[in-house]
Formats: C-alpha cells, sequence, structure tokens
C-alpha cells in the first residue's frame, strides 16, 4: 500500500492521457486504500466543497430503517441547508456507471485533462433530469458526519470514481447496484 493513494495514481500517468482499463489496472497494481488514509491524504474541509466530489466517513441518522447505506459516500453536493446537504453519491452506482455519470454531468471536452480550475457545476435541476443521476440522490446531515470532508479536486475525479471504497451496511454492493439500477 502507498502512502498518498491517489496522488501515487496520477503520478504514475506521467501526464499522459490513459484509459478508464489502466487506471484500473494501476489501482489493483497500488491495492486498495482505507477511506482514513484517502481522507488524510487530500484537502481537508468542515463542509462540503460544491462543485466538486467530496469523501467522509458517515453514520445515517436514519441506519436502523435504511434498508441499506454507505459508511463513506463520494458526494457531489448539490443544495445545501441549514442541517446538512443533498448530493449524489457515486458509490451506489457500479463502477462503469460512475464513469458515465462523471462524463455526463461535466462540460469538458473527451480527451481533455482536468485541472483545478474545472468544477463540475451541477444543480439539483440539472442532476434530477438525468435517471441515473437522479437514483443516487441521498441527504446528508452535519450532525452526522464521523470525518472531515476531503475535497477531490478535478485532476482526481476518474480517480476517484474507479475506487472501491464503498462501505455498504446491511446488503451487498451488488444487491445495492441492482437495486439502484431499478431506479432508472
Amino acid at each position: 500500500m502507498v502512502d498518498n493513494f491517489i496522488q501515487s495514481v496520477q503520478d504514475a500517468t506521467k501526464d499522459a492521457p490513459k484509459s478508464i482499463n489502466w487506471y484500473r489496472d494501476k489501482i489493483r497494481e497500488f491495492g486498495k486504500p482505507s477511506a482514513l488514509d484517502l481522507i488524510r491524504d487530500g484537502r481537508r474541509v468542515g463542509k462540503p466543497s460544491p462543485f466538486n466530489l467530496n469523501m467522509f466517513v458517515y453514520d445515517p441518522k436514519y441506519k436502523k430503517t435504511l434498508p441499506y447505506y454507505d459508511t463513506f459516500p463520494l458526494v457531489l453536493p448539490l443544495e445545501r441547508y441549514s442541517d446538512g446537504f443533498l448530493g449524489l453519491n457515486f458509490h451506489y452506482l457500479p463502477i462503469p456507471l460512475r464513469v458515465r455519470l462523471l462524463d455526463r454531468l461535466n462540460d469538458i471536452p473527451e480527451g481533455n485533462q482536468y485541472s483545478e480550475r474545472d468544477k463540475l457545476k451541477v444543480s439539483y435541476a440539472r442532476a434530477s433530469g438525468i435517471p441515473m443521476a437522479r437514483a443516487v440522490i441521498k441527504r446528508y446531515l452535519y450532525g452526522h458526519l464521523k470525518s472531515q470532508i476531503r475535497v477531490v479536486t478535478p485532476e482526481e475525479w476518474v480517480i476517484a470514481v474507479l475506487l472501491p471504497v464503498q462501505r455498504f451496511k446491511k446488503a451487498s454492493t451488488s444487491k445495492v447496484y441492482n437495486q439502484t439500477k431499478k431506479l432508472f
């Protein structure tokens, strides 16, 4: 296991565009990072960063009644509220669909590199018009965040959606994926 997982994968690209399969192979080669390692190795904030992906440890308020939930979400915030926020949790989708949703949401032409100036400028209205996105909209409460929020910068988006770090409770990953796909 490498010290700074996402940075190590980025360094291995040597700034050349790589295929999704290349990234998946490199992620397998480096091993599966822990949630806390991923949070520790990036820029951390107390509130979600709009227009960026965010990772954090979460303990849902209604976990006793939920059929399943993710304790390490990868979320694109859509709306803020005084007690929390609404966002797209990419982990509810299988990895190929995560990549497709990321492509659908951003306006960067295919083949271009992401840079710090790029943002995922997605509103609730826009997301709710995409069936796949609508299926993964979740509500998060600030009082149930159990870690700082790790901001995933644009250069890290592809790597982040390819990481198999979802942590579902009360159901297997395959069951969650199957249930989510029924929603669109």
